[in-house]
């Protein structure tokens, strides 16, 4: 429960509209009872016929009558205590003596309790005779009428109650999930190529209502059910406090089996929620691969796939429903069991006219029928909201899951520092130097070994090399995605670990082989890197990527939304567009990792022609296999197993490098085909 508690302290900002709340569950509580405890006069006024007022008349003469009688009996113990001390045997006389004083004291405080239900009597027969109208029948038409009053009354009490505590609950979530965003992208980029967003979604999403739904109940039923058991337990107690104790005997049993319980369900819940996240990365790779899917003909599988998902789920929430179910009968039946006992042991009392019970005394004077049917009103009141709070645990220990899974997330801190209190950089000249940095994304299997590379300002590097070789890992490491195991990457002199990182990542401009553009306008995906800026900077940006033309073609221009990903548009126009957001950054250093890739050769021709202008004066690295890319290079780098195999310009490593002449002559017979 300690992350559940966590979340506890995420409502403190709103703890005026809890206390609030809490007036209002108290109010409701109060009301509740008092409803029940209008049983008693209405049966009394059934039962005798007689107006309230009448009723407490008699009641007043025959409480007068036995206090008359109970002094007339303190008086003679008294008598008889002085008559006493004349005794000449001293044993009898301190036997008798000690009698009668355990007498005096009982009758002392008969007198008191006497005097007390005397003057309670009197203050509630002024209270009637202003307030209640004569006759058997208005005054129990007026009863009626201030019961639903008050149940009106209690009603606006909850309504209040439930409205503030749910907008407590919802203000605290909307709170967490910005929390969790905010330290989910701050993550490093390998944190999501190891554990996928599927997991995330599924904390952001399923994990928050859990969580919010055991907040919600913690402070809603958790709060208000007691309190209409107190009250009812408080009322209870003025008729008989012991019976009221007898009820309460089986509580601790209750509280036992909830606990029991209540840990089978958290350890349920974080098993379904781990179900739910594999559901989430089934349907989140179908959707977003359903291209792949249609033309292998893989709708069959991917049904299966989420078919046995789907069942193993289903198979873990129903386990879930069971253990849910099984308390409230449990619950139900321990208060059941301890309402029958109280209301026979109370029967006895009634039915024999007695106080006492195997010699214990249960109230200070006999009970009778209306008083019993009100005292197990008021019992079964308890064990409602005893019942209620039963599958109130549950969903703490659902609650608690959840909170498990998402202050885990929220409690992950990147690996790659981001050095805020560094001192900003200065606009970068661009040299670059790769001081034997040696790199792995699993410990014994190095992705890069040993590089050793030096770069000059406004130099643009082309790197080549097999699949796998390592070229887009080292490229990754400029804007620090990854940091190096061993060595360093400096840029100006600058060790890229002790730099501020937005100040460096501000100067780096980045277009992928998978272009990912958001569903939002054009102008919009442009801007993304430089918010603020007009339109007419846009536009300039766009025309130097040659992207203003089929831009102009859209519907709506530049405001037109172009999709998921951007899937309104081609691989070249998409290409292009992340060209002109890379250009709208104005990067010292600029990055293409087989930016051409999904370009047909118009496309592909225009993007040559744009860079030729733009990477001048900036320092650029190129991830390629197109022989035509590599004619913008300054320096070509070959890449083999994550080790530089030559460094040189084209026609150097012809002559120079035998893997390079493959590569070539395999592009070249490629093109010709």
């Amino acid at each position: 429960m300690k992350n559940f508690l966590r979340g506890l302290r995420w409502t403190w900002p709103y703890r005026g509209r809890m206390i609030l709340s809490l007036l209002f569950a108290l109010g409701a509580a109060i009301l509740w009872s008092l409803n029940l405890s209008a049983i008693y006069p209405v049966l009394r006024v059934l039962e005798n016929g007689k107006s309230w007022p009448d009723q407490v008349e008699e009641e007043i003469d025959r409480l007068q009558g036995e206090y008359d009688r109970e002094s007339a009996k303190l008086e003679r113990l008294r008598f008889e205590q002085k008559q006493t001390e004349t005794w000449p045997d001293e044993r009898l006389r301190s036997n008798r003596e000690r009698e009668l004083a355990g007498a005096l004291a009982r009758t002392d405080s008969r007198l008191s309790w006497l005097s007390r239900r005397i003057y309670l009597q009197q203050w509630l027969k002024s209270l009637l005779t202003r307030f209640m109208p004569p006759g058997p029948f208005a005054g129990l038409a007026t009863i009626f009428g201030m019961l639903l009053a008050a149940v009106a009354l209690k009603g606006v009490f909850e309504f209040f109650q439930e409205s503030l505590v749910g907008s407590v609950t919802n203000r605290t979530m909307h709170d967490l999930r910005c929390r969790y965003f905010r330290n989910a992208i701050h993550l490093d980029v390998a944190h999501f190529n190891d554990q996928g967003s599927h997991a995330m979604l599924t904390q952001f999403t399923t994990d928050m209502e859990m969580l919010a739904a055991g907040i919600k109940t913690l402070y809603g039923r958790v709060i208000a059910e007691p309190l209409r058991a107190l009250a009812c337990i408080a009322a209870a107690s003025y008729i008989s406090w012991q019976l009221t104790l007898l009820f309460l005997v089986l509580v601790p049993a209750a509280l036992f089996i909830l606990t029991k319980v209540g840990r089978m369900m958290k350890r349920a819940s974080r098993r379904l929620l781990e179900r739910m996240s594999n559901l989430y990365r089934i349907l989140q790779e179908t959707f977003r691969g359903i291209r792949v899917v249609k033309a292998f003909t893989a709708e069959a599988y991917e049904r299966q796939r989420f078919r046995e998902a789907s069942r193993d789920y289903t198979r873990r929430a129903i386990q879930l429903i069971k253990l849910d179910a099984l308390t409230s009968p449990v619950i139900e039946l321990l208060g059941v069991a301890a309402v029958t006992a109280a209301l026979l042991a109370g029967a006895y009392l009634v039915l024999e006219q007695r106080t006492d019970l195997f010699g214990l005394k249960m109230c200070d004077a006999p009970l009778d029928v209306a008083t019993l049917l009100q005292l197990y009103a008021l019992l079964a009141a308890i064990a409602d909201p005893v019942r209620k709070l039963s599958s109130v645990y549950t969903k703490l220990q659902t609650g608690a899951a959840a909170a498990d899974r998402i202050f885990a997330g929220i409690d992950l801190r990147p690996r790659v520092a981001a050095n805020g209190r560094r001192d900003v950089l200065p606009r970068l000249a661009g040299a670059v130097e790769f001081r034997d940095v040696c790199f792995s994304y699993e410990p014994g299997r190095p992705t890069l070994a040993h590089i050793r590379l030096d770069v000059r300002p406004g130099e643009t590097i082309a790197l080549v090399g097999k699949n796998g070789c390592g070229k887009s890992t080292l490229v990754g490491l400029l804007p620090r995605f990854y940091d190096p195991d061993y060595g360093s990457v400096v840029i100006d002199g600058y060790d890229l670990r002790h730099v501020h990182l937005r100040s460096l990542r501000r100067q780096i401009g980045l277009v992928t082989q998978d272009t990912f553009l958001f569903d939002d306008t054009v102008a919009n995906n442009i801007a993304y890197g430089r918010r603020r800026v007009s339109l007419a900077t846009v536009e300039a940006a766009a025309r130097q990527a040659f992207a203003h033309e089929f831009i102009e073609r859209l519907p709506e221009g530049y405001q037109t939304r172009i999709g998921e990903s951007g899937a309104k548009l081609s691989g070249g126009q998409r290409q292009r567009l992340a060209l002109a957001r890379a250009i709208l950054r104005d990067p010292a250093v600029l990055i293409l990792d087989e930016f051409t890739s999904q370009c047909d050769a118009e496309s592909e021709a225009l993007i040559h022609q744009a860079l030729r202008q733009f990477v001048r004066n900036r320092t650029t690295f190129i991830v390629t296999h197109r022989l035509n890319t590599l004619e913008i290079a300054d320096r070509i780098v070959v890449l083999e197993d994550g080790r530089i195999e030559a460094v040189g310009s084209h026609a150097e490593l012809l002559g120079s490098c035998e893997l390079y002449r493959q590569m070539h002559e395999s592009q070249r017979h490629r093109r010709v085909a």
